[in-house]
């Protein structure tokens, strides 16, 4: 999986051991907690991009810790697979309307919680998956470095690389300065905001080479966007 970051959170400890053991195997990143609190703190510090949220955990509840993942906006679009020995349909409900992405009820097998999270990882975090990565006439394979518009090769520096990455995984929404920021250059950046308007015209003269039309919307006030509905 690309050496994606996982956030565990399982009060069970030989559950716990059993499914980073597993994890790690897969080439999961992984970091494992017990605690409510703790979580949303490592989660703060190092946005993972996967998070296993037992339902019935220390402190605050499993629901209570997805519902404060969600309001944050560092981690409000982390995907989130709650564990829980509830199998009653009332609170698999409660917990995906709480911002749950799926919903595994104990006892499973790992191999089944490994393939529930490949599925939500490739459906909203392609690049992890190591997939290429396609939008409009654009395509991005991660793995490779290498970016394409309209079949031909487009020459972009690291920081054009991940920005553009960044929109690919999410594309035709609105990203402000500041969450790229975060998303892009990370939490502990001491880059000034402008600095994001200077990596995003240098990655428009990039993929605009030639006269191809303008692919990222500036949505004033507001910040940037991946839409192959604007004309350049």
């Amino acid at each position: 999986m690309s050496n994606a970051k996982m956030l565990l959170v399982e009060d069970d400890k030989v559950l716990a051991d059993l499914l980073v053991w597993h994890f790690e195997r897969e080439q999961f990143d992984v970091r494992s907690t017990a605690d409510g609190e703790e979580a949303l703190l490592l989660a703060q510090e190092n946005v993972p991009d996967i998070v296993i949220l037992d339902w019935m955990i220390e402190g605050i509840s499993g629901i209570e810790v997805c519902r404060r993942l969600r309001r944050s906006t560092a981690t409000a679009n982390v995907p989130i697979i709650m564990l829980t020995a509830r199998g009653e349909e009332l609170d698999r409900i409660r917990g995906l309307e709480t911002g749950a992405d799926d919903y595994l009820t104990k006892p499973f097998s790992p191999r089944e919680l490994i393939a529930r999270v490949g599925a939500v990882l490739r459906r909203v975090r392609p690049a992890l998956a190591g997939e290429v990565l396609n939008y409009s006439d654009l395509e991005m394979d991660v793995v490779a470095h290498k970016v394409r518009r309209s079949g031909k090769a487009v020459a972009l520096g690291p920081t054009e690389f991940r920005l553009l990455r960044h929109f690919l995984e999410h594309p035709n929404r609105v990203f402000s300065r500041e969450r790229l920021l975060d998303s892009v250059w990370g939490h502990d950046s001491d880059i000034e905001l402008r600095t994001v308007d200077v990596h995003v015209r240098r990655l428009r003269k990039a993929l605009n080479d030639g006269g191809r039309r303008d692919i990222i919307r500036t949505v004033r006030s507001a910040g940037y966007a991946l839409d192959s509905e604007e004309i350049g």
